[in-house]
């Protein structure tokens, strides 16, 4: 199967297994080059992440959800990086349970081709225009829908403890970006 992997680092040959927020070292890959993208635009430092997209109702295309007006373009602009194609058999990769286009490789993989990216933004709103990706605009979120979105910030938050790390680069981003969202989660902190 054809494979896919954002970064920011030109000239990689090789995809090895690296450590992120999990338990052991994996190389990640998708069969979706949307997706691959989006992974070049992380608006939080590593080991953390922030990539709030999900799928259509066809759940095949993907869509970026913009939880604070002109997201995608504040993550995007003027970003650029590579996309790397490479190619797996089924049984040497592992399917993520979270994302159904994902695939983690333990052992190295090697990249087939390479798509440069001058400007993450102008391929997303390319995508968009051809159909291959979709924008879940702020301006068109419910509040129920930002309400979903809130609770997962605070469960991720919670699963890492940033009570604890409140100067992390996840929690400085929450705390710039939804601060009554960090409120309520520090207030619920001091309750338990």
């Amino acid at each position: 199967m054809k494979l896919y992997h954002g970064s920011n680092t030109e000239n990689i040959k090789v995809l090895k297994p690296n450590l992120a927020d999990h338990e052991r070292p994996y190389v990640y890959m998708v069969t979706n080059p949307v997706v691959a993208a989006f992974y070049l635009c992380n608006a939080v430092d590593r080991p953390y992440y922030w990539f709030p997209y999900g799928f259509a109702d066809n759940g095949v295309t993907p869509v970026y959800h913009e939880l604070y007006p002109d997201a995608l373009k504040e993550v995007s602009e003027g970003v650029s990086g590579y996309i790397y194609e490479a190619w797996a058999e089924e049984n040497q990769v592992i399917p993520f349970k979270n994302i159904p286009c994902a695939r983690l490789a333990t052992e190295p993989v090697n990249v087939t081709g390479c798509i440069k990216v001058d400007n993450a933004y102008n391929l997303f709103m390319e995508y968009i225009k051809q159909g291959k990706m979709q924008l879940g605009d702020f301006k068109s979120k419910t509040p129920e829908q930002m309400e979903w979105w809130y609770l997962r910030i605070t469960e991720y938050m919670e699963e890492k403890n940033m009570a604890k790390t409140p100067e992390c680069p996840y929690a400085c981003f929450v705390r710039k970006k939804f601060p009554g969202v960090w409120e309520k989660y520090i207030q619920n902190c001091k309750k338990m």
